[in-house]
C-alpha cells in the first residue's frame, strides 16, 4: 500500500498533486461516486461542475474536505472550486434542513412585499436566510427570480410554488406543512 492516494493514469510524477490518504476517502463510499465523475472527465478542469455535482448528490451539501478533494484531484486553485461552489445556488456548503423554503427576491417579488415575507418567516421560525433552524427540520434560502412573476411574492417549500404569500400568513402556511409532514 502507498502513502498516497493518485487518480488512475496521473502518476504523482507528471506534476500531480497527490490526494494523501484520510479516514474519510477509505470509509465513505460516496467519494468513489466523486471519483468516478472525475475519471470520466479524465481529471481535468471541465469536469468541476460535474464533480460538483456529484458531491452534492452524495452528501447534500459541499464541506470544506470534499471541495479541498476535488480541488486536489482535478489540480484547479481552491479560489476556483469555491468560486464555482458559491456561484450557483444549486451548491449548498452546509448541510440542510429536513424541508427547504426558498423566498423569490426577484423585482416583481420584491415590489410586492418579498422583504416583509421574508422577516416574517425569519421571526416566525427562528432561523435567518441562508440558516437552518435549530432542529434541522427547515432551511430558508432566498433566490433572484423563479420566473413566476404573476404570483409575486413567491416561495417555495419544498419545491412547490406558492404564489401570492402575504408576510401576515405566511409564517403559519409553513408552520402547518412542518406539522402535516411530520405526522406522515
Amino acid at each position: 500500500m502507498t502513502n498516497t492516494l493518485t487518480p488512475p493514469g496521473r502518476p504523482v510524477g507528471d506534476g500531480a498533486v497527490a490526494v494523501k490518504p484520510d479516514d474519510r476517502l477509505a470509509a465513505d463510499k460516496r467519494y468513489k461516486i466523486i471519483e468516478a465523475t472525475m475519471r470520466r472527465y479524465g481529471y481535468q478542469g471541465h469536469g468541476l461542475i460535474e464533480a460538483l455535482h456529484s458531491a452534492q448528490e452524495a452528501f447534500g451539501y459541499l464541506d470544506d474536505f470534499t471541495l479541498k478533494y476535488i480541488t486536489r484531484a482535478l489540480r484547479l486553485p481552491p479560489s476556483k472550486v469555491f468560486g464555482v461552489a458559491t456561484f450557483y445556488n444549486h451548491f449548498t456548503l452546509k448541510p440542510q434542513g429536513v424541508h427547504t423554503c426558498v423566498v423569490c427576491l426577484g423585482t416583481a417579488c420584491y415590489i410586492k412585499g418579498a422583504r416583509e415575507v421574508l422577516s416574517a418567516i425569519e421571526s416566525g421560525h427562528g432561523v435567518k436566510a441562508g440558516g437552518t433552524t435549530a432542529d434541522n427540520q427547515l432551511s430558508l434560502l432566498t433566490a433572484r427570480c423563479f420566473g413566476s412573476c404573476a404570483l409575486a411574492p413567491v416561495i417555495t417549500f419544498d419545491g412547490e410554488t406558492i404564489g401570492k404569500v402575504a408576510p401576515q400568513t405566511v409564517a403559519g402556511q409553513i408552520a402547518q406543512r412542518l406539522a402535516t409532514s411530520a405526522l406522515r
